[in-house]
């Protein structure tokens, strides 16, 4: 069964929630809560959303996030997914891809 379409209000505050793959941890030190959350204010920035609070858990986040175009909260958590993953990954010494 597709999944619903996502809601995409221009100017209107939206609750994200982003999970691990499996619901497995997202984060495992302290430096990871941090990269993740320089790499949320990258991003906000470049692509026009205000990012109002956060919960980042061991396992997935919370945000209540603003966005200023149509599409941004997508491109905003594509972007933010990507660099945070490939960092942890070159951290914890998984490959990315099939080999």
């Amino acid at each position: 069964m597709p999944r619903t379409p996502r809601l995409d209000i221009t100017g209107a505050a939206q609750h994200v929630v982003q999970r691990g793959n499996d619901r497995q941890a997202c984060f495992f030190r302290e430096l990871d809560y941090l990269r993740y959350l320089q790499e949320l204010r990258e991003a906000a920035l470049k692509l026009d959303c205000r990012v109002h609070a956060y919960v980042l858990m061991t396992n997935h986040v919370h945000l209540l996030v603003t966005p200023g175009t149509a599409g941004a909260i997508g491109r905003l958590m594509q972007t933010v997914g990507r660099r945070y993953v490939r960092a942890l990954n070159d951290t914890l010494g998984r490959k990315q891809g099939s080999e």
